[in-house]
């Protein structure tokens, strides 16, 4: 007699479970989410792990270079640098989530309408995304800085009204393509309301991509918020950020080297690990990926 437990085994087989074992057999994805984790940890548990904090000033250390008592050296206000790398994750990844939380508020009910009605609300929307994608997110991101003020809302809300397009757009092409899907009509047949239609039959379909997108869209907020600081538009001082902190060590760059390094680093590594993973999770959730 033939052995039943192939076919067992076939049918627990799911996307999710194939997807965990394609990204654990991938070693990039594997390094970025630790890289990512640490990150995590450090903003979590910034109070205890710093070794100062990051707005103590003492006077008498400026501009130290690393040493035994300060690891990345002190600014030209007597910071340790260690400490404001470690606080800078928590603002760092305030706005990386932040952000995310205000794009896929605005894109997704905006690319779900438009993608469920058609007709003329698909009409509406596209034309919008149109006119959005005319002006360059890092521009009108510094525009409206210009009109808000800096601060650390306004930098979320900033770039988080910059970046809903692309979800907007992900969203609207998803539902486009599953809409006329049999098991939709069949949804539809039988008195289903859009609202069920989108959140029981679409979205989940859908998911796969947009959780690439929020993994990637994450160090894209974390960039533009760097390169607002670093123009000195985005974070306010005392509150530290890895872009003011480069754009602080321009006058002493050529002599005080760690002052720029090290937040220039860490804004790497950041990009770096966010990058891999959401490269990870796109092979992973791609079904072509899969030999078996």
């Amino acid at each position: 007699m033939f052995s039943k437990e192939p076919v067992l085994s076939a049918k627990r087989r799911t996307l999710w479970r194939d997807a965990m074992r394609s990204f654990l057999k991938n070693k990039l994805a594997i390094f970025g989410l630790a890289v990512v984790a640490i990150f995590i940890f450090m903003a979590i548990f910034a109070d205890v792990i710093a070794p100062a904090p990051y707005y103590r000033s003492v006077l008498s250390e400026t501009l130290d270079f690393p040493n035994a008592r300060h690891w990345m050296g002190t600014d030209a206000v007597g910071r340790d640098l260690l400490s404001r790398i470690i606080y800078g994750s928590r603002t760092s990844l305030t706005v990386g989530f932040a952000v995310q939380l205000i794009a896929f508020g605005i894109g997704l009910p905006l690319g779900a309408l438009a993608g469920l009605r058609g007709g003329w609300v698909d009409f509406f929307i596209t034309r919008l995304l149109e006119v959005m994608t005319a002006f360059p997110n890092f521009l009108f991101a510094i525009f409206l800085m210009s009109i808000l003020g800096n601060g650390l809302p306004n930098v979320i809300l900033a770039i988080g009204l910059t970046s809903w397009i692309g979800v907007c757009r992900l969203t609207r092409g998803q539902l486009l393509a599953l809409r006329e899907r049999e098991f939709v009509v069949s949804a539809r047949s039988y008195g289903a309301s859009d609202l069920r239609i989108v959140f029981r039959h679409l979205l989940p379909h859908a998911l796969p991509p947009l959780l690439i997108m929020l993994a990637l869209g994450i160090p894209s907020a974390i960039f533009g918020e760097a390169g607002l600081s670093f123009l000195g538009v985005g974070i306010n001082d005392p509150t530290p950020s890895w872009g003011k902190m480069v754009s602080e060590s321009l006058g002493y760059i050529r002599v005080y080297w760690y002052m720029g390094l090290f937040p220039t680093l860490t804004i790497a590594l950041a990009m770096f690990g966010f990058n891999f993973l959401g490269d990870g999770l796109r092979d992973a959730l791609d079904p072509t990926m899969y030999n078996q």
